[in-house]
């Protein structure tokens, strides 16, 4: 079905390549304006995409440019429409940011096979406490109002899913999500903001690695961006319209998807080549 000529040398697609990933970017973008997440549809639909000669730093590169420009999107229209708080999001984007930079610089010494069966049994104890708790997330709640305990339990948050982001990375979002929630006694809809925003941190850090060595495919990311930037746009004017129980559902679907993805990755690490 993508089969066909490449467009041109610098779009190195087919005609119906090009359109399959127009329209998974601009879906991705909707899922993650909404609860993040988004990479698990985007990721898979540019392996398949694109040419079997163009290598994983390309991939993952392209990939970065268009999630960027989308959560840039979501983050503008959540900042027009949600207060955030400078207390709890300077220390989450500066230990995301921290966080990120050491798991990239980690990770080609941790072996992703070793990594992705403990996330996975992670995402599901988070899908089954989230769902056992129905009430969790559907108010803005916060737990702390002492700036000591919101500001150092902000930075753990941050570093540890950047750290996350850096070394592995599927389900960030959704993540930073979950621990915001939890931790902090946030609505999903609040926490959704900030995680947008400490998100957008985590992509232009990896986006300036992969733009300083070249590893991207720069118009096909530019055109994906288009898509992303719209499907964030939507996605966030929706997500504030319904509020933290559209949120949620949202999140647990997203929850459902990571686990197939991560079950799948665990799954392949044991059948033969």
């Amino acid at each position: 079905m993508l089969s066909g000529p490449l467009l041109a040398d610098w779009l190195p697609v087919s005609a119906s390549a090009l359109l399959f990933l127009v329209v998974a970017a601009g879906v991705a973008g909707w899922v993650d304006a909404v609860v993040g997440g988004g990479g698990l549809i985007q990721l898979p639909a540019l392996v398949i995409g694109v040419p079997k000669d163009v290598t994983t730093p390309f991939i993952l590169g392209t990939n970065k440019l268009s999630s960027f420009f989308g959560t840039l999107s979501a983050s503008w229209v959540y900042l027009r429409r949600v207060r955030v708080h400078l207390t709890l999001l300077i220390p989450l984007v500066v230990g995301a940011f921290a966080g990120s930079a050491v798991g990239a610089a980690l990770s080609r010494y941790v072996p992703r096979e070793v990594l992705t069966p403990v996330v996975l049994v992670a995402v599901i104890a988070v899908g089954i406490y989230t769902l056992l708790r129905p009430k969790m997330g559907l108010h803005h709640e916060p737990r702390h109002s002492e700036r000591r305990a919101i500001v150092w339990r902000s930075a753990v948050i941050g570093v540890g899913v950047g750290f996350y982001d850096g070394i592995l990375g599927p389900g960030t979002g959704s993540f930073f999500v979950i621990l915001l929630v939890g931790v902090l006694g946030f609505g999903f809809l609040q926490a959704s903001v900030n995680a947008k925003i400490a998100n957008l941190t985590t992509n232009l850090a990896a986006l300036a690695v992969y733009g300083v060595h070249g590893e991207i495919l720069l118009v096909l990311g530019l055109l994906m961006a288009c898509a992303n930037i719209t499907g964030g746009f939507i996605g966030a004017r929706m997500a504030t319209r319904g509020g933290n129980g559209f949120v949620r559902v949202v999140f647990l679907v997203v929850l459902g998807l990571l686990v197939v993805k991560l079950a799948w990755d665990t799954a392949a690490t044991f059948l033969p080549a």
